[in-house]
Protein backbone atom coordinates (compact mmCIF):
# COMPACT_ATOMS: atom_id res chain seq x y z
CA UNK A 1 0.00 0.00 0.00
CA UNK A 2 0.98 3.59 -0.66
CA UNK A 3 -0.37 6.54 0.98
CA UNK A 4 -0.03 10.30 0.39
CA UNK A 5 -0.43 12.52 3.53
CA UNK A 6 -2.21 15.62 2.57
CA UNK A 7 -2.42 18.84 5.35
CA UNK A 8 -4.90 22.02 4.45
CA UNK A 9 -2.49 23.41 2.21
CA UNK A 10 -1.77 20.32 -0.03
CA UNK A 11 -5.61 20.04 -0.33
CA UNK A 12 -6.12 23.54 -1.41
CA UNK A 13 -2.92 22.83 -3.95
CA UNK A 14 -4.36 19.96 -5.50
CA UNK A 15 -4.85 20.07 -9.29
CA UNK A 16 -5.37 18.80 -12.15
CA UNK A 17 -3.89 18.26 -15.48
CA UNK A 18 -3.67 16.52 -19.02
CA UNK A 19 -0.40 14.72 -20.13
CA UNK A 20 0.09 13.54 -23.68
CA UNK A 21 3.29 11.84 -22.55
CA UNK A 22 1.79 10.16 -19.68
CA UNK A 23 -0.79 8.84 -22.22
CA UNK A 24 1.93 7.70 -24.57
CA UNK A 25 3.49 5.86 -21.70
CA UNK A 26 0.43 4.52 -20.33
CA UNK A 27 -1.03 3.09 -23.77
CA UNK A 28 2.52 0.88 -23.84
CA UNK A 29 0.76 -1.54 -21.19
CA UNK A 30 -2.73 -1.86 -23.26
CA UNK A 31 -0.63 -2.58 -26.54
CA UNK A 32 1.54 -5.08 -23.93
CA UNK A 33 -0.84 -6.91 -22.72
CA UNK A 34 -4.55 -6.65 -23.93
CA UNK A 35 -6.59 -8.30 -21.26
CA UNK A 36 -5.85 -4.80 -19.39
CA UNK A 37 -8.97 -3.72 -20.94
CA UNK A 38 -11.33 -5.42 -23.80
CA UNK A 39 -12.25 -1.91 -24.25
CA UNK A 40 -9.20 -0.66 -26.13
CA UNK A 41 -9.17 -3.97 -28.45
CA UNK A 42 -10.11 -1.46 -31.46
CA UNK A 43 -7.65 0.76 -30.82
CA UNK A 44 -5.16 -1.47 -29.99
CA UNK A 45 -5.83 -3.02 -33.23
CA UNK A 46 -5.64 -0.28 -35.64
CA UNK A 47 -2.39 1.08 -33.65
CA UNK A 48 -0.61 -2.86 -34.59
CA UNK A 49 -1.28 -2.58 -37.64
CA UNK A 50 0.95 1.26 -37.98
CA UNK A 51 3.94 0.58 -36.19
CA UNK A 52 5.89 -0.80 -39.22
CA UNK A 53 9.48 -0.92 -38.18
CA UNK A 54 9.45 1.04 -35.18
CA UNK A 55 11.72 -0.90 -32.55
CA UNK A 56 9.10 -2.61 -30.56
CA UNK A 57 11.59 -4.67 -28.43
CA UNK A 58 13.05 -1.20 -27.05
CA UNK A 59 9.45 -0.13 -26.60
CA UNK A 60 7.57 -2.65 -24.81
CA UNK A 61 11.10 -3.12 -22.68
CA UNK A 62 9.89 0.04 -21.07
CA UNK A 63 7.20 -1.43 -18.96
CA UNK A 64 8.42 -3.79 -16.38
CA UNK A 65 6.83 -7.66 -15.52
CA UNK A 66 4.94 -5.84 -12.75
CA UNK A 67 3.73 -3.01 -14.96
CA UNK A 68 5.73 -0.24 -13.65
CA UNK A 69 6.96 2.69 -15.33
CA UNK A 70 10.25 4.12 -14.76
CA UNK A 71 9.38 7.67 -13.13
CA UNK A 72 11.86 9.70 -15.56
CA UNK A 73 9.85 8.86 -18.13
CA UNK A 74 6.72 10.70 -16.41
CA UNK A 75 7.40 13.90 -15.47
CA UNK A 76 4.78 16.05 -13.62
CA UNK A 77 3.44 18.33 -16.30
CA UNK A 78 4.41 22.04 -15.92
CA UNK A 79 1.21 23.34 -16.84
CA UNK A 80 -2.21 22.35 -17.39
CA UNK A 81 -2.31 20.78 -21.09
CA UNK A 82 1.47 20.77 -21.96
CA UNK A 83 2.58 19.97 -25.73
CA UNK A 84 3.91 16.19 -26.25
CA UNK A 85 7.27 17.99 -27.44
CA UNK A 86 7.35 20.02 -24.15
CA UNK A 87 6.92 17.40 -21.74
CA UNK A 88 9.60 14.99 -23.91
CA UNK A 89 12.21 18.07 -23.48
CA UNK A 90 11.77 17.68 -19.95
CA UNK A 91 12.77 14.09 -20.55
CA UNK A 92 15.51 14.51 -22.92
CA UNK A 93 17.74 16.35 -19.85
CA UNK A 94 16.87 14.16 -17.36
CA UNK A 95 20.66 13.13 -15.85
CA UNK A 96 22.58 9.93 -16.28
CA UNK A 97 21.73 8.69 -12.94
CA UNK A 98 18.33 9.60 -12.93
CA UNK A 99 17.69 7.42 -16.05
CA UNK A 100 20.07 4.43 -14.16
CA UNK A 101 18.61 4.95 -10.96
CA UNK A 102 14.16 4.85 -12.38
CA UNK A 103 15.25 2.05 -15.06
CA UNK A 104 16.30 -0.27 -12.48
CA UNK A 105 13.80 0.80 -9.69
CA UNK A 106 10.94 0.21 -12.56
CA UNK A 107 12.47 -3.85 -13.03
CA UNK A 108 13.44 -4.05 -9.70
CA UNK A 109 13.37 -7.29 -8.73
CA UNK A 110 14.02 -8.23 -11.70
CA UNK A 111 16.91 -7.01 -14.00
CA UNK A 112 16.26 -4.95 -16.92
CA UNK A 113 15.66 -6.03 -20.53
CA UNK A 114 18.28 -6.90 -23.05
CA UNK A 115 17.25 -3.81 -24.55
CA UNK A 116 18.04 -1.65 -21.55
CA UNK A 117 21.23 -3.07 -20.50
CA UNK A 118 23.27 0.24 -21.46
CA UNK A 119 21.07 1.37 -18.28
CA UNK A 120 23.99 -0.33 -16.10
CA UNK A 121 26.56 1.03 -18.52
CA UNK A 122 28.54 4.20 -18.15
CA UNK A 123 27.14 7.72 -18.98
CA UNK A 124 27.66 8.43 -22.54
CA UNK A 125 25.81 4.73 -22.72
CA UNK A 126 22.50 5.82 -20.42
CA UNK A 127 22.60 8.94 -22.58
CA UNK A 128 22.77 7.25 -25.72
CA UNK A 129 19.59 5.10 -24.59
CA UNK A 130 17.77 8.02 -22.97
CA UNK A 131 18.14 10.09 -26.47
CA UNK A 132 16.96 6.79 -28.25
CA UNK A 133 14.24 6.57 -25.91
CA UNK A 134 13.18 9.66 -26.53
CA UNK A 135 13.06 9.72 -30.17
CA UNK A 136 11.02 6.36 -30.32
CA UNK A 137 8.51 7.62 -27.98
CA UNK A 138 7.95 10.49 -30.61
CA UNK A 139 7.64 8.26 -33.29
CA UNK A 140 5.05 6.11 -31.33
CA UNK A 141 3.24 8.93 -30.30
CA UNK A 142 2.66 10.15 -33.97
CA UNK A 143 1.72 7.16 -35.05
CA UNK A 144 -0.71 5.58 -31.68
CA UNK A 145 -1.61 8.80 -30.04
CA UNK A 146 -1.53 12.17 -31.28
CA UNK A 147 -4.47 10.86 -34.18
CA UNK A 148 -6.82 10.07 -31.81
CA UNK A 149 -5.58 12.69 -28.82
CA UNK A 150 -8.48 15.27 -29.45
CA UNK A 151 -10.89 12.75 -28.62
CA UNK A 152 -8.79 11.77 -26.05
CA UNK A 153 -8.73 14.94 -24.25
CA UNK A 154 -12.31 15.67 -24.40
CA UNK A 155 -12.65 12.61 -22.27
CA UNK A 156 -9.99 13.87 -20.20
CA UNK A 157 -11.82 17.12 -19.69
CA UNK A 158 -15.05 15.76 -19.07
CA UNK A 159 -13.98 13.84 -16.37
CA UNK A 160 -12.02 16.72 -14.63
CA UNK A 161 -14.89 18.20 -14.71
CA UNK A 162 -17.10 15.94 -13.11
CA UNK A 163 -14.17 15.05 -10.43
CA UNK A 164 -14.22 19.50 -9.75
CA UNK A 165 -17.84 19.24 -8.83
CA UNK A 166 -17.22 16.26 -6.80
CA UNK A 167 -14.75 18.68 -4.95
CA UNK A 168 -17.06 21.60 -4.73
CA UNK A 169 -19.96 19.43 -3.31
CA UNK A 170 -18.46 17.42 -0.56
CA UNK A 171 -14.48 17.82 -0.78
CA UNK A 172 -12.13 15.32 -0.87
CA UNK A 173 -13.99 12.77 0.51
CA UNK A 174 -16.45 13.14 -2.31
CA UNK A 175 -13.46 13.52 -4.86
CA UNK A 176 -11.88 10.23 -4.12
CA UNK A 177 -15.12 8.32 -3.82
CA UNK A 178 -15.78 6.98 -6.62
CA UNK A 179 -12.23 7.79 -8.45
CA UNK A 180 -11.21 3.76 -7.94
CA UNK A 181 -11.97 1.17 -5.72
CA UNK A 182 -8.40 0.95 -4.55
CA UNK A 183 -8.77 4.70 -2.94
CA UNK A 184 -9.75 5.37 0.49
CA UNK A 185 -9.48 8.82 1.77
CA UNK A 186 -9.12 8.88 5.86
CA UNK A 187 -8.07 11.26 8.24
CA UNK A 188 -5.84 13.19 6.00
CA UNK A 189 -4.36 10.54 4.36
CA UNK A 190 -5.02 9.21 0.67
CA UNK A 191 -4.28 4.97 0.74
CA UNK A 192 -3.76 3.86 -2.72
CA UNK A 193 -4.52 -0.18 -2.15
CA UNK A 194 -3.26 -3.17 -3.72
CA UNK A 195 0.32 -1.38 -4.17
CA UNK A 196 3.42 -3.59 -5.04
CA UNK A 197 5.31 -1.33 -3.32
CA UNK A 198 4.53 -0.09 0.68
CA UNK A 199 5.54 3.81 1.36
CA UNK A 200 4.07 6.40 2.85
CA UNK A 201 4.79 10.03 1.44
CA UNK A 202 4.54 13.12 3.28
CA UNK A 203 3.18 16.15 0.79
CA UNK A 204 4.48 19.02 3.00
CA UNK A 205 3.24 21.52 1.12
CA UNK A 206 4.14 20.49 -2.71
CA UNK A 207 0.10 19.40 -3.08
CA UNK A 208 -1.49 16.39 -4.99
CA UNK A 209 -1.55 16.56 -8.80
CA UNK A 210 -4.34 14.25 -10.61
CA UNK A 211 -3.78 12.96 -14.24
CA UNK A 212 -7.09 11.09 -15.57
CA UNK A 213 -6.06 8.49 -18.09
CA UNK A 214 -7.72 6.66 -20.72
CA UNK A 215 -5.08 3.75 -20.56
CA UNK A 216 -5.00 3.74 -16.70
CA UNK A 217 -6.79 0.91 -15.54
CA UNK A 218 -5.99 1.06 -11.54
CA UNK A 219 -4.46 4.10 -9.78
CA UNK A 220 -0.60 4.47 -10.32
CA UNK A 221 1.48 6.49 -8.50
CA UNK A 222 5.35 7.65 -9.14
CA UNK A 223 7.45 4.30 -8.36
CA UNK A 224 9.70 6.18 -5.98
CA UNK A 225 8.80 7.36 -2.76
CA UNK A 226 11.11 10.56 -3.34
CA UNK A 227 8.88 12.04 -6.18
CA UNK A 228 6.42 14.56 -5.42
CA UNK A 229 2.63 13.48 -4.87
CA UNK A 230 0.75 12.28 -8.29
CA UNK A 231 -1.50 10.13 -9.29
CA UNK A 232 -2.89 8.73 -12.65
CA UNK A 233 -6.30 7.23 -12.26
CA UNK A 234 -8.79 5.76 -14.85
CA UNK A 235 -10.84 8.50 -16.89
CA UNK A 236 -14.39 8.03 -16.67
CA UNK A 237 -16.27 7.82 -20.11
CA UNK A 238 -13.43 5.71 -21.83
CA UNK A 239 -15.85 3.28 -23.07
CA UNK A 240 -17.63 5.53 -25.20
CA UNK A 241 -14.00 6.57 -27.05
CA UNK A 242 -13.77 3.60 -29.56
CA UNK A 243 -16.15 3.47 -32.14
CA UNK A 244 -18.86 4.56 -30.08
CA UNK A 245 -21.92 5.43 -32.81
CA UNK A 246 -23.09 8.61 -33.31
CA UNK A 247 -26.81 9.29 -30.99
CA UNK A 248 -29.56 9.26 -33.57
CA UNK A 249 -33.45 10.48 -33.84
CA UNK A 250 -35.51 8.27 -36.09
CA UNK A 251 -38.51 10.95 -36.41
CA UNK A 252 -38.27 12.90 -39.24
CA UNK A 253 -40.65 15.02 -38.20
CA UNK A 254 -38.02 16.53 -35.20
CA UNK A 255 -35.12 16.50 -37.77
CA UNK A 256 -37.21 17.99 -39.73
CA UNK A 257 -38.01 20.83 -36.87
CA UNK A 258 -34.42 21.43 -35.53
CA UNK A 259 -31.98 20.12 -38.52
CA UNK A 260 -29.92 16.74 -38.25
CA UNK A 261 -27.03 18.45 -35.54
CA UNK A 262 -29.71 20.19 -33.08
CA UNK A 263 -32.05 16.88 -32.94
CA UNK A 264 -28.79 14.51 -32.24
CA UNK A 265 -27.71 17.46 -29.59
CA UNK A 266 -31.10 17.23 -28.06
CA UNK A 267 -31.30 13.46 -27.62
CA UNK A 268 -27.95 13.61 -25.18
CA UNK A 269 -28.92 15.82 -23.05
CA UNK A 270 -30.99 13.74 -20.50
CA UNK A 271 -28.29 13.90 -18.10
CA UNK A 272 -25.67 17.30 -17.65
CA UNK A 273 -23.74 17.90 -19.94
CA UNK A 274 -20.86 20.40 -20.60
CA UNK A 275 -20.06 21.89 -24.15
CA UNK A 276 -16.83 19.79 -23.84
CA UNK A 277 -18.24 16.20 -23.88
CA UNK A 278 -21.25 16.71 -25.88
CA UNK A 279 -18.36 17.70 -28.45
CA UNK A 280 -16.75 14.86 -28.10
CA UNK A 281 -19.87 12.37 -28.29
CA UNK A 282 -21.10 14.16 -31.68
CA UNK A 283 -17.37 14.87 -33.40
CA UNK A 284 -17.75 18.36 -33.68
CA UNK A 285 -15.77 21.19 -32.35
CA UNK A 286 -17.20 22.74 -28.86
CA UNK A 287 -17.88 25.92 -31.02
CA UNK A 288 -19.89 24.09 -33.31
CA UNK A 289 -22.05 22.94 -30.31
CA UNK A 290 -21.99 26.12 -28.66
CA UNK A 291 -23.86 27.64 -31.52
CA UNK A 292 -26.85 24.91 -31.17
CA UNK A 293 -26.64 25.32 -27.41
CA UNK A 294 -27.75 28.84 -28.02
CA UNK A 295 -30.50 28.38 -30.12
CA UNK A 296 -31.70 25.49 -27.85
CA UNK A 297 -31.86 27.45 -24.79
CA UNK A 298 -33.05 30.58 -26.31
CA UNK A 299 -36.26 28.57 -27.42
CA UNK A 300 -36.96 27.23 -24.21
CA UNK A 301 -35.55 23.48 -25.33
CA UNK A 302 -32.26 22.91 -23.03
CA UNK A 303 -31.86 24.87 -19.53
CA UNK A 304 -28.21 25.75 -18.43
CA UNK A 305 -26.58 25.55 -15.03
CA UNK A 306 -23.00 26.91 -14.00
CA UNK A 307 -20.53 24.55 -12.11
CA UNK A 308 -17.59 25.88 -11.38
CA UNK A 309 -15.66 26.80 -14.87
CA UNK A 310 -17.90 25.29 -16.67
CA UNK A 311 -21.30 25.41 -17.41
CA UNK A 312 -23.99 22.52 -17.51
CA UNK A 313 -26.81 21.78 -20.61
CA UNK A 314 -30.00 19.73 -19.80
CA UNK A 315 -33.37 19.57 -21.32
CA UNK A 316 -36.32 21.11 -20.02
CA UNK A 317 -39.68 19.95 -19.67
CA UNK A 318 -40.45 21.17 -23.27
CA UNK A 319 -37.56 19.52 -24.81
CA UNK A 320 -38.36 16.45 -23.08
CA UNK A 321 -42.05 16.41 -24.12
CA UNK A 322 -40.78 17.08 -27.94
CA UNK A 323 -37.84 14.19 -27.75
CA UNK A 324 -40.28 11.77 -25.90
CA UNK A 325 -43.27 12.52 -28.41
CA UNK A 326 -40.83 12.68 -31.77
CA UNK A 327 -38.41 9.68 -30.87
CA UNK A 328 -41.19 6.96 -29.60
CA UNK A 329 -44.23 5.79 -31.73
CA UNK A 330 -47.58 6.48 -29.78
CA UNK A 331 -49.77 4.40 -28.29
CA UNK A 332 -53.15 3.97 -27.39
CA UNK A 333 -54.21 2.66 -23.70
CA UNK A 334 -56.63 -0.63 -24.40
Amino acid sequence: MISFVLGVEDLADTRFALSPLHETLFSLRVLQDPGLSALHLPWRRSVLGRLGTLDTGLLMSLVAQRRTLPDFLTPNPASFAPAFEEELFVVRQASCARVRHDLLLAHAPDPVPEALRDATAEDASVARLRDAICDLLRQYWEVAIEPVWPQMRLVLEADMTYRARQLAVGGARLLFADMHPNLRWQGGELYIHKMISRHRVAASGRGLLLLPSVFAHKPAPPVSPDEPPSLVYPSRGVATLWGSEMPTVDTTALVSLLGSSRARLLSLLEEPLPTVELARRLRVTPSAVSQHLRVLHSTGLVTRTRDGRHVLYRRSALGDRLTTTGSRPRTHDS
